[in-house]
């Protein structure tokens, strides 16, 4: 059985804008793995954003292939794109995406409404453990406006957890931490590649790269570099060195 979990062939996306026809991708070919941790890069207007709507299920190529766990998505109806979505996607957004009336938990739980097949006590534990697998079991029930930043994505991220998806995208995970709480989720999605979950993440910051395995830069609709980071930073280990750093800085 193969381990490819998302393979793109010729991938093309042209945008028509009356007259004009903007490439927004000339051709991607590219496989990513499971339990790659791959980043991203390149400038506005690389490609890099509509790549991951297209593997996100979130926009279709006008031309190429695009298969994820071995389903082809361009044989699918749009209903069946919904539900796979939902099964084998896990979505992190830069502006956490959270409802504002609704708890962590209920927030977390929502991906699980779409499954009739799931009881509402299988629901609140599934949701439950996602929120302990990101270190919030004690805020569950805290609404977003009672979270800090950091806490905030990382319930995002438990609400990305907790379908078992097959994959994780995360479109600038970091744009609005601080320094700390960029390392901190780093650590969690570190943390959660170690046990195989395959993460794709979209950074402008090299920094950020440097945490993941695997490099990817788009230019001009194309791939420029796709490199293997040998020695990616450990957020864990940097975690233990900021609180010294913080408190040399305030003396």
């Amino acid at each position: 059985m193969s381990d490819i979990i998302i393979s793109t062939q010729h991938l093309v996306k042209i945008y028509k804008m009356g007259d004009l026809e903007v490439h927004a991708l000339r051709g991607i070919d590219m496989d990513i793995r499971k339990s790659d941790f791959v980043a991203i890069m390149g400038k506005s207007g690389s490609g890099k954003s509509t790549f991951m709507n297209i593997v996100g299920c979130l926009d279709v190529p006008t031309r190429g292939k695009y298969s994820i766990d071995g389903v082809d998505v361009g044989k699918l109806d749009k209903d069946q794109l919904a539900q796979l979505r939902n099964k084998k996607i896990g979505f992190v957004f830069q502006s956490f995406n959270l409802l504002s009336r609704t708890s962590a938990l209920e927030n977390v739980e929502l991906p699980l409404m779409y499954n009739s097949k799931i009881s509402s006590q299988e629901m609140r534990a599934k949701a439950l453990k996602a929120l302990d697998s990101v270190g919030l079991l004690d805020r569950s029930h805290h609404l977003p406006n009672q979270l800090s930043g950091g806490e905030q994505q990382r319930v995002a991220i438990a609400r990305a957890l907790v379908n078992d998806p097959v994959v994780i995208l995360a479109d600038e995970p970091t744009g609005n931490l601080d320094t700390r709480t960029s390392v901190e989720v780093m650590d969690i999605f570190q943390q959660l590649n170690k046990i195989g979950i395959t993460v794709v993440i979209v950074t402008h910051e090299p920094d950020i790269a440097g945490y993941t395995n695997r490099n990817v830069t788009f230019r001009d609709g194309r791939i420029l570099k796709d490199v293997k980071v040998e020695r990616p930073r450990v957020a864990s280990d940097e975690l233990l060195l900021l609180p010294a750093i913080v408190e040399e800085e305030t003396i």
